[in-house]
């Protein structure tokens, strides 16, 4: 059974940190991402990162703030969010790629969705 877990989301203060982690079973995921949803805007590009960690991607809302990261021997990624904004509040999630490989920021290149978890960042 392919599978997506995120963990790590909360509330925090604005300037505040929080660190994402998603778990991948199931399968080997060539390239992972991140997404976000906030009430009443369309699903966001966050960040990306490819297999071997070389290339990454961020949306520019995020850029200097959150890094990316993986690790293949746990079949992991994460995302370090730091500087926290109230609009950084929003639904994560993860997302996974079998069929491509590379730095994917189209949700529709992904194959794999995590159930998501809350970011809410209070100011």
């Amino acid at each position: 059974q392919v599978q997506l877990v995120e963990s790590g989301g909360g509330l925090v203060q604005e300037g505040g940190s929080l660190r994402l982690s998603c778990a991948g079973s199931g399968l080997t995921f060539r390239s992972y991402g991140w997404f976000r949803l906030a009430p009443g805007k369309e699903r966001e590009f966050v960040a990306a990162v490819s297999w071997s960690s070389s290339a990454t991607d961020y949306g520019d809302s995020v850029k200097g703030r959150f890094t990316i990261s993986r690790d293949n021997a746990k079949n992991m990624v994460y995302l370090q969010m730091n500087n926290l904004k109230s609009e950084d509040t929003a639904v994560y999630y993860c997302a996974a790629a079998v069929r491509f490989g590379g730095v994917r920021t189209s949700l529709n290149t992904y194959d794999y969705w995590g159930q998501g978890t809350q970011v809410t960042v209070s100011s």
